[in-house]
Order: structure tokens, then C-alpha cells, then sequence
């Protein structure tokens, strides 16, 4: 088997060009490629070397999630991710940064969380070469290049990149209005819409034109102003 290669400061597996922030992690990864592995997923094809990870694995196929939470109910497939779940009650976070002193549940969060510091973007888009932190990141970016829409609204038909874009969405056909103003009571189903409305009570003009120095509280106040400066600017 040939052995990993170093790209930057990621490890990269030769066999599969999968990568990870640590070395001792493309070892372990790349035992998965090795006869060395006894345990094969009959679904996926999947190796694995250590017994208790390929029924872990399994589960993903199945949906069976035997650990529950004694707070929630909620069930998981993993005895770890169980016991990361078990943090939001406890509000346990054991993973703190060297850097700014921010602490995380996870470990995972907290390598995350690095990158802000180190400017770190090891996931690249293969189209426009643009970069992200993280992987999940890239995936949501490469469908404006694939155009896939995968969540699609029951009502009236209209798909979404993201599910959170969906949720947001339904709010047009529910009604549903979950965000409202501390100061009047005034419900949205924005909470951006909020944020713009509290400016009716603290007066707060953000949005400044060059040109004259008027101030507007929205953003489309101030773009509308702006063509009446049309002429100005050619001046």
C-alpha cells in the first residue's frame, strides 16, 4: 500500500485523495484500503478493521439507533455521538482555542474553529477554484454550479438549494410569524425584518449616502435616493 502524502498542513490518502488535519488519522484511514481490514460492508463495500466500528457503520444503513438520551429521548447510532449530544444539557464544552479562549463541545467544532484564526480553507471548488472551511460548505456551493434544488416546497412547487431556505419559505404559506419586536410586540417571519424594524425605535440610519450625507435605515431607501444623484455623478 502506498503511503499518504502531505498537502499542506493536511494528510493526503494516495489510494482515495481523501485528506485529514492529522497524521494519525490518514493511518487509520488508510487501513480501511489494506486486506489487513477483515470487516466489509455488504451495502457499500466499506472496510473496516476494528469490529465495533463496521457495526457502528451499519447502522447508517439500517436506521437502527439503540443510544438514547435519558434528557430527550433523542436516539443516535453511535455511543459517541451520543455522548456529544449529552453536552447540550450538561453544557459541557471540553474543547477550548488556544487562540481566543472559545470552548466547543466538539473536537471536530473546535478544528472548525481554527481555521478562522489560521485563514485555513482546505476545501476547494473544482469549477471557480473558490474556498471554504468546510466541507459541507463546498457541497452547498457547488449547487449553484450543478443547479440542483433538493428541497422543494409540498405548497407550491418552488425548490431550494439549502433546507433552511425552504423553512424560511413556508413561513409564506403558514403564516407563521416566530420572530417579534421586544419593543411593540410586532411579530415577522423574517428575523432579518426585525433587526430592519427595531430602527423605527432607535433611529439607528446605517445606510449613509456619499454624496450628501442623508442617512436611511434600509438599504433599498438609500439605493432609491441614489438615482436621484444620477446626474451628479457624471459631474
Amino acid at each position: 500500500m502506498r503511503t499518504g502524502y502531505r498537502l499542506g498542513k493536511h494528510f493526503g490518502c494516495s489510494t482515495c485523495g481523501e485528506y485529514f488535519r492529522r497524521k494519525y488519522s490518514l493511518l487509520a484511514h488508510e487501513r480501511t484500503h489494506s486486506d489487513k481490514c477483515p470487516y466489509t460492508c455488504s451495502e457499500c463495500g466499506r472496510r473496516f478493521c476494528k469490529k465495533s466500528h463496521f457495526v457502528d457503520h451499519q447502522r447508517t444503513h439500517t436506521g437502527e439507533k439503540p443510544n438514547s438520551c435519558s434528557k430527550c429521548g433523542k436516539s443516535f447510532n453511535r455511543k459517541s455521538t451520543l455522548k456529544n449530544h449529552l453536552r447540550i444539557h450538561t453544557g459541557e464544552r471540553p474543547f477550548s482555542c488556544s487562540e481566543c479562549g472559545k470552548h466547543f463541545r466538539q473536537r471536530y467544532s473546535l478544528d472548525v474553529h481554527l481555521k478562522i484564526h489560521t485563514g485555513e480553507k482546505p476545501y476547494s471548488c473544482s469549477e471557480c477554484e473558490k474556498c471554504f472551511r468546510k466541507k459541507k460548505q463546498l457541497a452547498l456551493h457547488q449547487r449553484i454550479h450543478t443547479g440542483e434544488k433538493p428541497f422543494s416546497c409540498l405548497e407550491c412547487g418552488r425548490c431550494f438549494v439549502q433546507r433552511h431556505n425552504l423553512m424560511v419559505h413556508q413561513r409564506t404559506h403558514t403564516g407563521e410569524k416566530p420572530f417579534s419586536c421586544p419593543e411593540c410586540g410586532k411579530c415577522f417571519s423574517h428575523k432579518s425584518t426585525v433587526v430592519t424594524h427595531l430602527r423605527i425605535h432607535t433611529g439607528e440610519k446605517p445606510y449613509l449616502c456619499t454624496l450628501c450625507g442623508k442617512c436611511y435605515s434600509r438599504k433599498t431607501g438609500l439605493d432609491s435616493h441614489l438615482k436621484t444623484h444620477s446626474g451628479e455623478k457624471l459631474l
